[in-house]
């Protein structure tokens, strides 16, 4: 009955902390402070563990699928494979913003040798 009762609070305290993740990421959104389209992940990554903390039979197969004793503990390693994706994905934005950035840095150098040109020219 004592190890049911453990098993119960971290289903629990994961339930209530995969809805906070969610609520928590909503509020950035509606905010401001969080794009959608980055937010994206995050909402699929709390939807998946909100998911599995209510869901305990396929919490159970995914930890014996993967060779977990402690099905809880699989609620982890979920997070770690979600928060992996997003590591990926930001990897790839920050990649793109810096080619941006080097390029638009390119123009600017053009756009400030042009000025300059033309400033000299009116001397």
């Amino acid at each position: 009955m004592n190890g049911h009762f453990a098993t119960d609070r971290i289903q629990y305290v994961a339930i209530i902390g995969s809805f906070l993740l969610l609520v928590f990421i909503v509020e950035l959104i509606r905010r401001k402070k969080l794009k959608e389209k980055y937010a994206l992940l995050w909402i699929c990554i709390a939807i998946a563990f909100l998911f599995f903390s209510f869901w305990r039979e396929g919490l159970d197969f995914f930890a014996r699928l993967v060779g977990i004793a402690y099905a809880p503990a699989a609620l982890f390693l979920i997070f770690l494979i979600g928060y992996l994706f997003i590591l990926i994905h930001y990897s790839v934005i920050i990649s793109s913003f810096s080619d941006s950035i080097k390029e638009l840095a390119q123009k600017i150098a053009l756009l400030e040798r042009e000025v300059s040109k033309h400033q000299r020219k009116e001397r």
